[in-house]
């Protein structure tokens, strides 16, 4: 075994929780040293961190301590929302993290408290973003928080590939776009951008019209899934509707739904390909997790059931990181799984970057 992991929750955000996840994840591995820890906690340590992650370093007997705070943690063992929680990884035999400017060609975890940085578009970067309220964001590597900042290692002596889950349902074929208004849809295949939206819902959706659920898809050749998602910020007057992207006129687009029940297929689907890895990191979005499917987790569910006793450290955020080729993207309402096979770590470091 290279990986193990354990969630800790309690009453108070004490050190301690961070040192009782790094010791039982120790424990669990059959190791009195760790490689490397990958350390989440909830935001309520978000204030007073370090004493954590230096608690944890001690624990491990290892500075290499990777993490930031994240708005609900999990493993393979259930999850941990609106209460003080630390859920850690350990790392042992030819596995190990390291810093990323020695990483070579190998792709970075990262965790970021800041907005997805433009520099990262053209790299190859997985992960998870998180903004808190406040000062609730912050990461750590090497021991040392770094808050607001944004923290980046490289797994070595492991294979990656990433399971991208947007948990999109379209709704018909694609529309040519006929009208835009900056940021603002106009007019598509003919009709008032609100009408075609209508005319495509479920009859059940027309009346509510929950905007947070549907988003505009358009080709991306660059993006992790090879598409690019738009939510809907408002539906104007003017039967406009106002996205988060620009699009441009003559662009094909397709409406899409999130329901839990096509979520779930979805992140069942893109779990099929592959051999069976050692070890997972989960990172999804605050709105996809247990929130989203009525008190329970169907994406951590489906990834624990396809590989019973499957260490897996996850991280519930306001956005996620993947990549495909050399391009990454944030994402948002989507599950990014990171699944590790041990390997010589002379060989390739990506296995395949997207199913």
């Amino acid at each position: 075994m290279t990986a193990a992991t354990a969630l800790i929750t309690g009453n108070e955000a004490s050190p301690q929780l961070a040192e009782q996840a790094v010791r039982e994840a120790l424990a669990r591995l059959g190791e009195a040293q760790a490689n490397g820890v990958i350390l989440f906690l909830s935001p309520e340590f978000a204030r007073h961190a370090q004493p954590a992650v230096l608690a944890a370093a001690r624990a491990a007997r290892c500075m290499q301590v990777f993490g930031g705070i994240a708005a609900g943690l999990c493993t393979e063992d259930g999850w941990a929302l609106d209460r003080p929680a630390a859920a850690a990884m350990t790392l042992g035999g030819g596995v190990a993290l390291m810093p990323a400017e020695n990483a070579d060609h190998r792709p970075l975890l990262c965790c970021t408290g800041s907005p997805f940085p433009s520099a990262w578009a053209q790299s190859r970067r997985y992960g998870m973003l998180f903004h808190g309220s406040g000062d609730d964001g912050a990461v750590w590597h090497g021991g040392r928080v770094l808050a607001q900042g944004s923290a980046e290692a490289a797994v070595r002596g492991a294979h990656v590939r990433l399971a991208l889950s947007t948990g999109l349902r379209r709704l018909g074929a694609a529309l040519p776009v006929d009208r835009l208004r900056g940021y603002d849809l106009e007019a598509l295949g003919g009709l008032p951008a609100l009408d075609s939206l209508l005319a495509h819902l479920p009859a059940d959706w027309r009346e509510r019209l929950p905007l947070h659920l549907i988003n505009v898809l358009v080709d991306d050749p660059a993006a992790p899934d090879g598409v690019q998602a738009a939510a809907i910020i408002s539906a104007n007057a003017d039967r406009s509707l106002t996205l988060t992207a620009p699009l441009r006129t003559g662009q094909a687009l397709t409406w899409a739904i999130r329901q839990p029940l096509a979520a779930e297929a979805d992140m069942q689907a893109v779990l099929q390909d592959g051999e069976a890895p050692d070890f997972a990191l989960f990172f999804s979005c605050i709105g996809r997790g247990p929130y989203f499917y009525g008190g329970e987790d169907r994406d951590l569910a489906t990834l624990t059931g396809r590989h019973p006793g499957l260490p897996v450290l996850g991280a519930y955020g306001t956005g996620q990181i993947a990549f495909r080729g050399g391009n990454s993207r944030q994402l948002h309402n989507a599950v990014v799984t990171a699944l590790f096979n041990d390997a010589d770590d002379e060989t390739d470091h990506v296995v395949q970057s997207q199913p």
